[in-house]
């Protein structure tokens, strides 16, 4: 089979795409044809060779943790699910044509595999956060760099939950979160000021960095009403840094749960072939999503 891997921690450059042996599930685990993959900002980040509270990446390593496909081998132990079944979860090296996932859901009805890809890591880190920050209903969450994959499902799930959202994002984006519910406003110069006249914030989310976490502490007025996914140097502010993922099979249920009653949507902004997982990581990093990307095997 072929899958992106690289040898070297670096920039998008040091990926590659390569011939490889196709991998077999364990225990509990489930092998699937990848139909999709999802790009997250973890999967560059390791590339990178940053430290994340995960195990040590040993190289060469491959690339990805989310994926949708079809069951075509299940490992031992492992019961509700038989060959052939469409699901979507998280795993190992999921850039790749196969791949075995550790956690895994049926896709609900009518969700492509490019969507379903795109869901996993995404509501696993939007429900951790929200929970880490400990924002209630009837109260006002601020999300930095709202547009994107976490951004868009933190959204959606903060509103279902009864909790008003400020979100920030560039000027083309205000419609788009205006239309997940959110109360929508730009970054960039004067945006705290901005924010400030949308009234009190009670809690804030990083998900996109860009040094933002001061001004978050100084608009929320505490540094433990702050967590950031997005920036490493959050801790000095006294800020947390959320970087080690939770029940990933909660997290799906809770997905498909959402996704079944039309509670939340996750549109894919681009897909590239296998071939492009660098420019696929350099568009992640440049930011400015709306939604999210995936790999096409």
């Amino acid at each position: 089979m072929r899958k992106v891997s690289f040898a070297e921690f670096g920039g998008p450059e040091v990926l590659r795409l390569v011939d490889a042996e196709e991998p077999h599930p364990g225990p509990g685990r489930i092998r699937v044809v990848v139909k999709a993959a999802g790009v997250n900002p973890a999967d560059w980040r390791v590339r990178e060779g940053q430290v994340l509270g995960a195990h040590p990446t040993r190289l060469p390593s491959g690339v990805g943790l989310d994926a949708a496909g079809i069951v075509d081998e299940i490992g031992a132990g492992v019961e509700g699910v038989a060959v052939g079944d469409r699901v979507f979860g998280e795993g190992a090296s999921t850039y790749a044509e196969s791949a075995v996932l550790s956690a895994w859901a049926r896709m609900p009805e009518g969700l492509s595999f490019e969507e379903a890809a795109g869901y996993p890591s995404v509501v696993e880190t939007a429900l951790r956060i929200l929970r880490e920050v400990g924002v209630r209903p009837g109260q006002t969450l601020l999300v930095s760099g709202a547009s994107g994959g976490v951004g868009s499902a933190v959204l959606q799930i903060a509103r279902e939950r009864g909790i008003a959202v400020i979100g920030t994002a560039g000027a083309a984006n205000q419609e788009y979160l205006r239309g997940l519910g959110a109360v929508p406003t730009t970054y960039g110069e004067g945006w705290v000021e901005r924010v400030r006249g949308l009234g009190p914030v009670h809690a804030a989310l990083d998900v996109a960095g860009s040094g933002v976490v001061p001004a978050l502490v100084e608009l929320t007025g505490r540094p433990d009403r702050v967590v950031s996914i997005a920036d490493l140097g959050a801790p000095d502010h006294g800020v947390r840094f959320s970087g080690v993922a939770g029940s990933m099979p909660d997290a799906l249920a809770e997905a498909v749960d959402l996704i079944t009653r039309g509670r939340l949507h996750i549109p894919v902004e681009k897909s590239y072939p296998l071939s492009e997982a660098a420019a696929a990581h350099r568009d992640s990093q440049a930011g400015h999503a709306r939604g999210r990307r995936v790999l096409i095997p």
